[in-house]
């Protein structure tokens, strides 16, 4: 385990493989599970501000449920998360002919119509990020759908540090992805 500036980096993240194989698992993430992806507060700003430039990419159902439920929803913990249709997919999930899920808002983003990208929970997956005792924990979130990512992973020889680098940059900085490569290939001293 790690610690770079207040973020705990858990041994998990350090050793995983990863790089997304979205024709094997067709962007289930966006799909299963037992809630929509968390969101940040300034997020859910920014999806309000946007979401007449978002709608035009999304599926009626979708829509049908922003229009019932705003932008957001709780999950069981009360913490914000994108809402779901049919308590299934993101209202926020577009889907290509060949059934692989894609996000509406980076649809959007692409085309120069939105500030957010899409929610940095989602650019991070298969990272899950949580608070507790003044860090930041940093947590590889292992499910099976995503099994095809790991073997890409390591089939190319990318570890999930590398795969993330964008979505980490994000969230935490560039000088602390340079800590955290640095740690990681023992160039630094940080806690461990």
């Amino acid at each position: 385990m790690l610690i770079i500036d207040h973020v705990l980096v858990t041994d998990g993240f350090l050793k995983a493989m990863f790089v997304c194989d979205l024709p094997r698992c067709k962007g289930d993430c966006c799909v299963k599970g037992d809630a929509g992806a968390p969101l940040e507060p300034s997020e859910i700003g920014l999806l309000e501000e946007h979401i007449d430039q978002i709608k035009p990419y999304m599926r009626p159902e979708g829509i049908r449920v922003l229009d019932e439920l705003g932008v957001y929803d709780y999950d069981i913990m009360g913490n914000f998360v994108t809402p779901l249709v049919d308590e299934r997919e993101c209202a926020f999930a577009g889907f290509h002919d060949n059934g692989v899920s894609y996000c509406t808002i980076e649809k959007a983003w692409n085309d120069g119509k939105t500030e957010l990208r899409k929610p940095v929970s989602c650019h991070l997956y298969p990272v899950r990020l949580s608070e507790k005792d003044g860090f930041t924990h940093l947590h590889y979130h292992q499910w099976s759908i995503c099994v095809p990512a790991v073997r890409k992973g390591h089939y190319q020889s990318t570890p999930l540090y590398v795969f993330l680098r964008e979505a980490l940059i994000r969230r935490f900085g560039e000088d602390w992805y340079k800590k955290l490569v640095a740690a990681i290939n023992g160039q630094a001293d940080v806690e461990t």
